[in-house]
């Protein structure tokens, strides 16, 4: 039996450890197990999905002639615009030279998660050294779906953000959602839900009066997520210039649309009623202040029509970001 090494194996509540734990159970549905070590007999390919230190064991997979297979986001870069302390600069700068390095070095085959992030590093650590591939984030589309528990409010139109970690330079897009929010609400009584770790003490800085009621939800499980979706009217995605956020994904699937700026890879995610993406209105890279007229005017046509934009929201997830789909692309790399 085939056996895959993700490595380094992560427990935390990040996007890697998303990606694992679906990964795991797509792998499993084609027979094939996935170890945590790269030394063990069966194993076929590594996939190094973050950053790892244990270069050697890198080193030791490519001596045994295995495939070593990078999976790459996108580039940290917000700490060189947002003042995050000298410990969080020195930290992702560390994190993009390990990665860069293991790029170079140690991968014989490299899967981006979205085009976007493919230019990205190839416009910034230089073209790659060997194949290749883009593989766009997947969900089990019977576990995040239209059908299901929720709690949508009928009083109100809920806007949701949803984040891992509300810091580390991501304080602007809260506050992005809160003057969004309440220019929403000179059209429409608006709700907005917050979803991602921040201390009682971060809540009350970034926290901005208005006329908009705010609900702070905390750090949500990730099998939690698709009540939350469901629960909501509209999928607010403040990233800028994200690789391919999970965030989209599950929300489509879940028959939530989404507005957001059009940066990053969200052109790639986002079709036709799934949403609606506006011009930023500046330069996203120098955090110039964003045209929230437009976004605020896609919002709306969202919230007014809403069975034309759910409906198209889970369509277009069905038609691109299956869990089958993104395991098969992953699994035409590392098998062969």
């Amino acid at each position: 039996m085939a056996s895959i090494c993700l490595f380094p194996r992560t427990t935390s509540t990040g996007g890697v450890a998303a990606f694992q734990d679906k990964f795991t159970a797509g792998l499993a549905q084609h027979g094939i197990t996935v170890s945590e070590r790269v030394d063990e007999a069966d194993v076929s390919a590594v996939l190094v999905a973050g950053g790892t230190r244990h270069l050697g064991a890198l080193l030791q997979a490519r001596r045994r002639g295995l495939r070593v297979v990078q999976r790459l986001d996108g580039i940290n870069w917000l700490h060189r615009r947002v003042h995050t302390g000298l410990r969080h600069f020195l930290r992702a700068e560390y994190g993009n030279q390990l990665l860069a390095l293991i790029r170079s070095h140690y991968a014989t085959q490299i899967i981006y998660q979205s085009e976007f992030s493919r230019r990205w590093w190839q416009e910034r650590f230089g073209t790659d050294r060997t194949s290749s591939t883009v593989v766009h984030n997947g969900v089990d589309l019977t576990v995040y779906a239209p059908e299901g528990a929720q709690e949508r409010p009928a009083n109100c139109c809920r806007v949701l953000l949803v984040e891992g970690r509300l810091e580390g330079g991501y304080e602007t897009g809260v506050q992005t959602a809160f003057r969004l929010a309440d220019l929403l609400a000179a059209d429409l009584p608006i709700e907005l839900m917050i979803a991602g770790l921040a201390a009682p003490a971060l809540q009350s800085i970034l926290f901005t009066p208005g006329r908009v009621p705010v609900r702070w939800a905390g750090l949500v499980p990730r099998q939690r997520i698709p009540f939350l979706d469901r629960s909501a009217h509209l999928l607010f995605s403040a990233d800028i210039n994200p690789a391919c956020p999970n965030s989209v994904i599950e929300a489509l699937a879940c028959g939530l649309p989404v507005a957001a700026f059009e940066t990053g890879a969200l052109s790639e995610l986002i079709a036709g009623d799934a949403g609606r993406l506006v011009p930023y209105g500046g330069n996203p890279w120098r955090l110039d202040p964003p045209d929230l007229g437009a976004l605020a005017r896609g919002a709306v046509e969202i919230l007014q029509d809403q069975e034309r934009f759910r409906t198209a929201a889970r369509e277009r997830a069905v038609q691109a970001f299956s869990l089958q789909r993104m395991v098969d692309g992953y699994l035409e790399v590392l098998l062969g």
